[in-house]
């Protein structure tokens, strides 16, 4: 909060043209749950109602690209898909897309043992947010509106 606030200052007290983008968690070529399924270090934690927003890479770049042609100074933008989903329903699609058993699952406080303080404040909260903005005033249509068409396209390029 306090940096998007200094941001938006500089815009303000330097005409600057700041844009704020707050990215979901980012997937793509080589950094996905597909990658994590195929190097055995793919986990599934059950955590009822814990649904979090991702984006695909190449929809990061649609989305900046689509700000630079459509420029409103101090604009905050979520980037994110359509869709927020459970971490390990997200897993268990990229084991079907590759042919392979999910992990085990484990229980959020099994699962919570051996995670970091960072890897803690994660699970804390919900992450998921609306992007009406990116569509509504950057006019962006996602070429991956959930993780499914994201995973798919991935698995694709890696057979």
């Amino acid at each position: 909060v306090n940096a998007e606030k200094a941001w938006i200052k500089l815009w303000r007290d330097n005409d600057i043209p700041v844009h704020i983008f707050r990215l979901a968690g980012i997937y793509g070529p080589g950094r996905s749950p597909l990658d994590r399924v195929r190097s055995g270090n793919a986990t599934r934690t059950d955590k009822p109602g814990q649904l979090f927003s991702r984006i695909h890479v190449d929809d990061i770049a649609t989305v900046l690209r689509a700000s630079i042609d459509r420029p409103r100074p101090g604009g905050t933008y979520n980037v994110c898909d359509d869709e927020p989903a459970e971490p390990a329903r997200v897993v268990e699609y990229a084991c079907e897309l590759l042919g392979m058993e999910p992990p085990a699952v484990k229980s959020f406080e099994e699962a919570s043992q051996g995670m970091s303080p960072m890897g803690l404040s994660f699970w804390r909260d919900n992450r998921q947010v609306d992007n009406g903005l990116i569509k509504n005033q950057l006019g962006v249509t996602l070429e991956y509106p959930t993780y499914r068409e994201g995973l798919a396209a991935l698995a694709k390029d890696m057979s």
